[in-house]
């Protein structure tokens, strides 16, 4: 297997994006209503990473069978670095409160067709 700096140079040469992103899988490690309690600071925390750059998408995930809210979620940041996307996981208040776990990996993203629209009269804007 390749190290990673070898593997996106060549996802490079080849053409593809290559756009290294950082995925954080976070699960839950207490109860809802500790998790309820932390989510209005976990949010704002989100708000914040926004407005600088480095979130760029997060969201909850389904458990298993798609038909129940679990608790955990995926966020994505835009870094330099694996060492600055872990401050910014760690710094999370449902990481750093303990209420979640979190698992951090390198993501490049070689192919795919984001499609976004917009509509200016009403600042809407839709990702599908």
């Amino acid at each position: 297997m390749p190290d990673w700096n070898t593997y996106k140079a060549g996802a490079k040469e080849r053409g593809a994006l290559a756009l290294e992103l950082f995925v954080v899988e976070s699960t839950p490690i207490t109860d809802g209503a500790s998790l309820q309690a932390i989510l209005p600071e976990h949010l704002d925390y989100q708000r914040q990473l926004e407005a600088q750059g480095k979130l760029f998408l997060a969201g909850p995930l389904s458990d298993d069978t798609g038909a129940l809210m679990e608790g955990s979620g995926m966020i994505i940041y835009r870094c330099n670095s694996l060492e600055e996307a872990n401050a910014l996981a760690t710094g999370d208040p449902m990481h750093a409160k303990k209420a979640r776990s979190f698992r951090l990996r390198r993501w490049l993203v070689n192919e795919g067709s984001p499609r976004f629209a917009t509509a200016l009269s009403s600042k809407s804007v839709t990702l599908s």
